[in-house]
């Protein structure tokens, strides 16, 4: 290293799912190389799936992540369905939806209160955080036990449920066991309301690089689990156009693809860019505490995840506050329809973003060939994008301030490494 070059390393992340690296070169006030590296085994679940049932996708796809079951069973769900021509009645839209609100709830509060909120306040840890501020945390571990529980009822176990299927249901919840979470679904909102105002308080660091942000869009309502591809710069599709927008390339770097635009640009999905898109879903209340809190549409600040996490946490449980209140058990709890061969497309708003699955079907059902576009892989470019942009802002910074920046930068994508290394290109050449 000379006087005008700095190089940054970190080779085992922390406070994130799964492991992975980065290295940022500096040269003066300019980034010469920044690398995001996923370094986990790929798991190959594409090929795992070839040769399967339509019927095992969902249960087989949840395993690519234990955090966030649900975004895989329904998105692989609707690419069966569409595939096969199944119409889903409203009442089990709206139990799928109930459900995602619990992953929504436990996953938005594991990462913003044990994960995320220590970089604000210079901790290592939520352990740390817990000695500074007992009552945030165990405030985010009632909350988090909640979404825990809505995912048992309706999905029979909070990881990896076992209810769930092609179709729906195999048992519509009874209502009282629902309606049973209310009390603390409303008790939870208000702890939720005050983590927010807790976290408006926080110093981010000044960063508002060009971004281009990717999420669902849906007439009426914030997406969780339905709506039309949409960008910020006006595209608006159905998911089955997703490989026509949208592609994956392979870098040397990593063992996860990197997701991009046709024209090769950068994206971003997620919480702040589903808001920054949808805010207009959201009821007046919760846009008029989001503007207190710092946080308004058009916000490209990425360390501002943090309180459209939050905001879409306080979401969830009054939505799923709303669905339990106004809901009847489907009857049947799953529809079934003859099996035709043909290609499905599903994409659902994981808490991380956008996932996407496309599969082919046989006429027996049988899966020909699998894709799945997880947040992570497609964030993947974006995070390396925010930390050139992090450096070079803040490169006056001595290395231990700045490598801090770094990894904070990272984890405001809660990146999900595991889920992103479920596939890599291989090219064999033989002489």
């Amino acid at each position: 290293m000379t006087a005008s070059t700095r190089t940054l390393q970190v080779d085992a992340l922390a406070r994130v799912e799964g492991e992975g690296r980065f290295q940022v070169r500096l040269e003066g006030a300019r980034v010469v190389q920044a690398e995001f590296s996923i370094f986990e085994p790929p798991r190959y679940f594409e090929a795992l799936l070839e040769g399967r049932s339509f019927r095992d996708a969902p249960d087989i796809t949840s395993r690519i992540c234990g955090i966030c079951p649900i975004a895989y069973i329904m998105s692989a769900s609707q690419a069966m369905e569409a595939a096969l021509g199944w119409q889903i009645p409203e009442p089990i839209a709206s139990l799928r939806r109930l459900i995602y609100c619990g992953e929504w709830i436990q996953s938005h509060v594991l990462h913003t209160h044990m994960l995320h909120a220590p970089d604000f306040l210079g901790l290592p840890d939520s352990l740390a955080l817990a000695q500074q501020d007992r009552r945030l945390v165990e405030n985010g571990l009632a909350v988090k036990k909640l979404g825990n529980r809505l995912m048992e009822v309706i999905g029979g176990r909070s990881v990896h449920p076992v209810n769930t299927r092609v179709g729906g249901f195999y048992r519509a919840p009874e209502a009282a066991s629902l309606h049973a979470l209310l009390p603390e679904l409303e008790r939870c909102e208000a702890l939720s309301l005050a983590a927010l105002e807790t976290f408006a308080s926080f110093d981010f660091p000044d960063l508002e690089p060009d971004t281009l942000f990717v999420a669902l869009r849906h007439p009426s309502v914030y997406p969780l689990a339905e709506g039309r591809i949409a960008t910020s710069e006006g595209l608006e599709i159905e998911v089955a156009e997703f490989p026509a927008a949208f592609i994956e390339r392979q870098v040397a770097h990593s063992n996860a693809l990197q997701g991009q635009t046709r024209d090769g640009a950068a994206y971003l999905v997620g919480p702040l860019a589903r808001f920054n898109l949808n805010a207009e879903r959201l009821p007046p209340d919760l846009l008029e505490h989001a503007e207190r809190a710092g946080l308004r549409p058009g916000c490209r600040n990425p360390f501002k995840s943090l309180l459209a996490r939050q905001l879409e946490t306080i979401y969830a449980l009054r939505e799923a506050a709303r669905l339990i209140r106004d809901y009847v058990p489907p009857e049947p709890s799953f529809v079934e329809g003859p099996l035709r061969a043909g290609t499905g497309h599903g994409a659902t708003e994981a808490p991380r973003g956008l996932c996407y699955h496309r599969y082919a079907l046989a006429e027996d059902g049988s899966i020909l060939a699998a894709t799945i576009v997880p947040p992570t892989s497609q964030n993947q470019r974006q995070i390396e994008l925010d930390l050139i942009a992090t450096v070079e802002r803040f490169h006056d910074r001595d290395d231990t301030a700045l490598q801090w920046l770094c990894e904070q930068a990272i984890r405001n994508y809660d990146p999900c490494i595991s889920c992103a290394t479920h596939f890599l290109k291989l090219d064999v050449e033989r002489v």
